[in-house]
């Protein structure tokens, strides 16, 4: 395929309880994107080290595409706790190799044949990372065709406001979950917090609607964990689908494979709400397994 669909951002190693698993949200996009038959492709940097050296093996092996730069800093971990719930607590280790990533005239050639991406505010914390990334956005096709989407994924703090609006004016679809969604609202604050600091019925749908109107917006994705996910759009549609109650086993990469798996729908011809349906079907069974990159069955594609 000529075209492709690439995260942007962290590739790193999840150090979890029940052993090391690769990971990093946009690894975990193009990895669930390629699943669906559609070209992926992951963007980042890793060490001249054994655990780079595994990263490249392992995305050569499932046949995905990638642009790793090999940088001097050491290739990316995280520490990963579970609490009771299943819930991941992450330790991040900073000046790593994602925060260096190049932008290099491979990266430039790839943004021109890119359908969609799919980046976040963490590998933003570092300026060389976060230029690349921008640089990348402005690289790609102008059609309105093309899919930005930015999956916030807030982190121990690693954004700033800048960061965040800035995204949210180069994206068309936005992901956020209902937490993030209060931290923005004080984080841009007193008068954006008026507005969103009330998240209950009609009217915390009343604030998703305003950021669609004042970032222009394709769609705006809300998910609210147990309570179920909301996808909005301009014209006052609005898809609801309740959270499906499964045994968890941990909850690493089920928003990733949310995103990428509505991503692929939409561009395999799916209308908003089917692209939604599957999507919490495929984020739930991930739910269901150990580390964020199982192998999604046949049965939900």
């Amino acid at each position: 395929m000529s075209k492709y669909v690439v995260g942007m951002g962290e590739a790193l190693w999840d150090c979890l309880p029940s052993g090391r698993k690769l990971g990093g949200a946009p690894a975990n996009f193009a990895y669930h994107v390629s699943q669906f038959g559609i070209q992926g492709c992951i963007v980042s940097s890793v060490g001249s080290d054994l655990l780079g050296r595994e990263i490249m093996d392992i995305f050569t092996e499932k046949h995905l595409p990638w642009e790793l730069p090999v940088s001097e800093y050491p290739t990316g971990t995280v520490q990963v706790t579970l609490d009771v719930n299943g819930i991941p607590q992450y330790e991040i280790k900073e000046d790593v190799a994602w925060d260096n990533i190049p932008y290099t005239p491979a990266l430039d050639q790839l943004a021109k044949k890119t359908v969609a991406v799919c980046w976040g505010s963490l590998a933003q914390r570092s300026q060389k990372s976060r230029e690349t990334i921008n640089r990348f956005i402005d690289a790609m096709p102008q059609s309105v065709d093309v899919l930005k989407v930015f999956d916030i994924n807030l982190r121990q703090g690693f954004y700033t406001k800048e960061i965040i609006e800035n995204s949210f004016r180069k994206c068309n679809i936005l992901k956020i979950n209902d937490e993030e969604l209060v931290a923005i609202s004080r984080l841009f604050g007193p008068d954006v917090d008026s507005k969103l600091q009330d998240l209950k019925g009609i009217d915390f749908q009343a604030k998703c609607k305003a950021l669609l109107s004042e970032y222009n917006l394709k769609l705006l994705i809300l998910t609210c964990g147990v309570n179920g996910s909301y996808v909005f759009t301009p014209d006052g549609e609005v898809s609801f689908q309740s959270t499906p109650k499964v045994e968890v086993a941990d909850t690493v990469g089920a928003g990733d494979s949310f995103t990428a798996t509505f991503v692929a729908s939409l561009l395999l011809g799916k209308s908003v709400k089917e692209s939604h349906e599957r999507a919490v079907k495929v984020s739930a069974f991930v739910c269901t397994q150990n580390g964020a990159m199982p192998v999604i069955p046949e049965e939900y594609k």
